[in-house]
């Protein structure tokens, strides 16, 4: 396949983009960046993407990353309680880093809905991506539930998965959706500077 091929291929996709996809990106970005700047609206911001993503995903056969959205809703909801929970000091949950503890929870979190999904999806449905699709599912949960609990290894997770997302969201022919995840891939380096920053400053102070 030559460049004017490809180009060709390229626009004719993009024709074809939905107004939903467009939308869910748009609210999408806007809730990564939301959350880069520490703000509580990433949750409704969000929350508006991952609905419409729900919808797309399934109708890609992508079903892993359709349940995700459901699984991104429902964290959405928790992340939003516990960002606005103060506690006897009347503060704001603060950012912080992953024990070791915390780190042998987050990786077993991943192995075991790694092999739960990729057994669904090979053996229940007709995806034709299950071990790809489980794979970006599992670490986006886990990325989800450390945004949720504001630690700043959320970024670093999110990096991992953004950057396996951008190739396989092309090739089912989301190109809105992958170009979404390149620009996912650029804030979450920024998000993991601001947050670290954030940590390490919030240390001094006290």
């Amino acid at each position: 396949m030559d460049f004017n091929q490809f180009y060709d291929i390229l626009i004719q996709i993009i024709l074809n983009t939905t107004y939903l996809e467009i939308i869910a990106v748009i609210f999408g970005l806007l809730s990564v960046w939301f959350a880069k700047k520490v703000n509580i609206l990433v949750f409704p911001t969000g929350i508006i993407s991952v609905v419409i993503y729900m919808y797309i995903c399934f109708g890609a056969k992508l079903y892993a990353d359709a349940g995700i959205n459901f699984v991104y809703f429902v964290m959405s909801i928790y992340g939003w309680y516990m960002w606005t929970r103060v506690g006897t000091q009347k503060k704001e949950r603060p950012i912080s880093m992953c024990s070791k503890k915390e780190h042998l929870i987050n990786i077993l979190m991943f192995v075991f809905f790694f092999l739960v999904l990729s057994y669904v999806l090979k053996n229940y449905t007709d995806s034709n991506v299950p071990i790809w699709d489980s794979l970006t599912t599992s670490i986006f949960i886990v990325a989800m539930w450390l945004m949720a609990i504001k630690k700043v290894e959320n970024w670093t997770v999110w990096i991992i998965g953004d950057i396996i997302s951008i190739p396989l969201y092309f090739y089912k022919g989301l190109v809105f959706t992958s170009f979404q995840f390149t620009v996912f891939l650029i804030i979450a380096v920024l998000g993991y500077i601001e947050w670290k920053k954030q940590f390490k400053e919030s240390k001094n102070i006290a």
